[in-house]
């Protein structure tokens, strides 16, 4: 239930802001609006209010406004409220402005989400040198070493591990180029990212070199009790280095009731931390009472206009890549078999909704982000498609003839039920892997 709720509440919200857009701009330059619907095909909800009728309707996939002599089947008059009766100018305003109003949306979702705070992993924004290879990966076997420095993926320079999750992450099964530095020398080979998930995303089997954190404490706990506190990084545990988190917890479980001296990191010192150990685990477990991070993070609290910025700075890093995925679709640099449809999005709704408004506000920027990207494409039948039949029209100087407008928007339904019919196969062959 959670997650039907939370799906309806977020593809409500994205369609809603998109169609107020078109709508708001439509009445803002005084052209009649014949229908507001919420959803596709029959109307379960609906209610008249001056010359528009407003609904809500069965298939909740989408919605449309309906503008007075805006299609061809409509008994146009030449009125001054119809919409072909307008400039182009005032035409390109109308469709552009559903697009906008996600993009802005988008743009506010984050500015909250980042307000709010967070913790960032700092190797994320770190040069991405090798510090962990998993045995059998796609790493090991095209000779990849710790310490080795990943300069180049697929010709692209990379100057942190995002810029390396995100060149690995759409190419599972497909062979690329890869350079690392080593020893001073460059050292080129190619390699075959790995399918991980469902959502088949590309994996080598490299990770940086990190060094866990405790979070919090548990109140009057041995760790509490004995001076290590929340922020403090792991360098050893009785004298042993570079050991992984799960290595960690696995050598307080084994031993309970016993002193343990933390080497611990705090501001820039080193100091030795002695924590004796309880037998309150599963099995008389040693336990510390701290709970211990993966990697190292530092906390970011923007003030309100640094979250502005912030969010500008990331929604416009995130369109670059979105513009750089759809053109990868005709490329076949982007895998159809990742992208999302319905089932995805109502599955990462109902994940983020458990988790809490925050994640759900960031889920809802991002596919409202993606939502306004996409409507800017020049295919016929999205927003971006009319605006491009406007431009070309421009350039003629004169209008396309009715038929020929009916053949483009034809094709471009064509491409959109093509690209339904196969994020709809993604989502249900998802459900049985």
């Amino acid at each position: 239930m959670t997650t039907l709720l939370a799906f309806l509440f977020v593809l409500g919200v994205l369609v809603f802001i998109h169609e107020a857009g078109h709508f708001l701009m439509a009445r803002w330059h005084g052209i009649r609006v014949i229908t507001f619907s919420l959803g596709f095909g029959p109307k379960l909800l609906k209610w008249t209010k001056g010359s528009t009728e407003y609904c809500i309707s069965g298939v909740p996939l989408g919605g449309y406004v309906k503008l007075a002599g805006e299609s061809v089947e409509d008994d146009r008059t030449g009125a001054a409220d119809e919409f072909m009766s307008q400039s182009k100018w005032v035409r390109f305003q109308v469709y552009v402005m559903g697009p906008v109003m996600n993009i802005a949306l988008a743009l506010i979702l984050t500015t909250i989400v980042l307000y709010n705070g967070a913790e960032v992993p700092l190797y994320q924004s770190a040069a991405p040198v090798i510090g962990q290879i998993a045995a059998g990966s796609a790493a090991e076997k095209a000779g990849l070493k710790i310490n080795d420095k990943i300069m180049l993926i697929a010709g692209k320079q990379m100057a942190t591990w995002d810029d390396v999750t995100m060149s690995i992450l759409p190419k599972a099964g497909r062979e690329i180029s890869l350079t690392v530095e080593r020893d001073g020398q460059l050292v080129a080979t190619t390699i075959t990212p790995a399918s991980q998930t469902k959502y088949e995303l590309g994996d080598i089997g490299v990770a940086p070199s990190v060094r866990p954190q405790f979070a919090t404490m548990s109140p009057n706990g041995p760790a509490e009790k004995a001076g290590l506190k929340s922020g403090d990084v792991l360098i050893a545990i009785d004298g042993q280095k570079s050991l992984s988190q799960p290595k960690v917890i696995e050598y307080i479980r084994a031993h309970p009731k016993q002193p343990i001296v933390f080497t611990v990191e705090r501001a820039g010192t080193q100091m030795p931390i002695t924590v004796v150990t309880n037998d309150q685990g599963a099995g008389g477990a040693g336990q510390i009472g701290a709970q211990i991070k993966l990697y190292e993070t530092k906390r970011i609290d923007p003030t309100f206009p640094e979250a502005i910025s912030m969010s500008a700075t990331q929604t416009w890093e995130q369109s670059s890549l979105i513009v750089k995925t759809l053109k990868g679709l005709f490329t076949r640099d982007t895998p159809v078999k990742q992208l999302m449809g319905p089932v995805a999005i109502a599955e990462l709704s109902g994940n983020a909704a458990r988790l809490g408004w925050i994640d759900l506000f960031a889920l809802m920027s991002m596919i409202s982000l993606n939502l306004g990207m996409l409507n800017l494409m020049p295919i016929p039948v999205l927003d971006g498609g009319h605006i491009a039949i406007l431009a070309l029209e421009g350039i003629a100087r004169r209008d396309f003839s009715i038929k020929v407008k009916e053949r483009i928007l034809f094709a471009g339904f064509a491409m959109i039920m093509l690209l339904m019919v196969t994020v709809i196969y993604n989502d249900v062959a998802r459900l049985f892997r």
